[in-house]
């Protein structure tokens, strides 16, 4: 009778990509988020690993991990085996499902300045299904299952518009600002992730002011604008964003000074994208709608 014994025990997929992803980042929180699951879940998954090949891969200390000298050989291959798999699957993914277009983007950028150009996107290309991801950074290009990424940013590649803010308000709060200094009597509305936004205005466009902003602050810029719009006080709006509240009137600028910053909304893709796929239909489409 023949024997057939059993092969070499292969690492748990789940515990290799714990262990890249850590070793990557440069800790077990990091790869957490990137992975989707808890620090805890991602620091087990190491241990487990390290408890079958019978040798640590970090090493732990007050001041965060290292990698071991087997750890740091380990990390090169595993994180290209990683990322060929990322875009073998892609691949797969654009194959299965090719009218498919995958958007990650701001949550401001998905509410503001994407949703609202959709119906016509849609209207011109039917056949195209967007799917959309919001998120507060941009995802690893390596890894992102996403064919087009919105972020603001300070790289000029693909950069769609420049960003520019200014103070806006809905029309009967204007009415109670004469100059600069009065937004000091009047709640200054401010978003957690541009929390910077009113002493960067303030330095440029009303220098020797002292702006001390009272208000409320909000996690989602997009619900900071409608909050605005329904007069609870003046924003420092991202003119790319609030574009079409100033147009219809629903916010205006009672100053009129606006300063631009470095950076602002760029449009890029993860890999290169193909002439007349439906990804570089939209891109190519969201570029003319500017």
């Amino acid at each position: 009778m023949p024997v057939k014994p059993p092969g070499p025990r292969q690492p748990p997929l789940n515990a290799l990509r714990a262990f890249e992803a850590a070793a990557r980042l440069g800790g077990f929180a990091a790869a957490a988020e990137e992975l989707n699951v808890t620090p805890g879940a991602v620091s087990a998954h190491v241990k487990a690993l390290e408890a079958d090949l019978g040798a640590p891969l970090f090493t732990r200390g007050a001041r965060g991990l290292s990698l071991t000298r087997l750890g740091a050989r380990a990390l090169p291959g595993f994180t290209e085996a990683f990322d060929r798999l990322a875009l073998a699957s892609q691949s797969l993914r654009a194959e299965a499902a090719p009218n498919v277009v995958h958007v990650a983007a701001l949550p401001s950028v998905a509410q503001l300045w994407l949703s609202p150009r959709l119906p016509r996107l849609r209207a011109e290309a039917p056949e195209i299904e967007i799917s959309i991801t919001a998120m507060e950074a941009p995802p690893n290009l390596k890894r992102a299952p996403y064919d087009l990424c919105l972020f603001f940013g300070p790289d000029p590649e693909g950069r769609l518009v420049q960003d520019e803010i200014l103070p806006v308000c809905a029309p009967a709060l204007a009415a109670q600002l004469s100059n600069p200094e009065d937004l000091n009597r009047v709640p200054c509305l401010t978003d957690s992730v541009w929390a910077e936004d009113w002493q960067l205005w303030a330095r440029v466009a009303a220098p020797g002011m002292r702006l001390v902003p009272r208000g409320p602050v909000f996690s989602l810029y997009a619900l900071a604008v409608e909050e605005t719009v329904n007069g609870a006080g003046a924003l420092i709006g991202h003119r790319a964003l609030i574009a079409g509240h100033l147009a219809s009137g629903a916010l205006v600028a009672p100053f009129g000074a606006s300063v631009r910053l470095p950076g602002g909304l760029r449009m890029f893709s993860p890999r290169p994208l193909r002439p007349g796929t439906p990804a570089a239909r939209v891109a190519r489409w969201l570029r003319a709608s500017l």
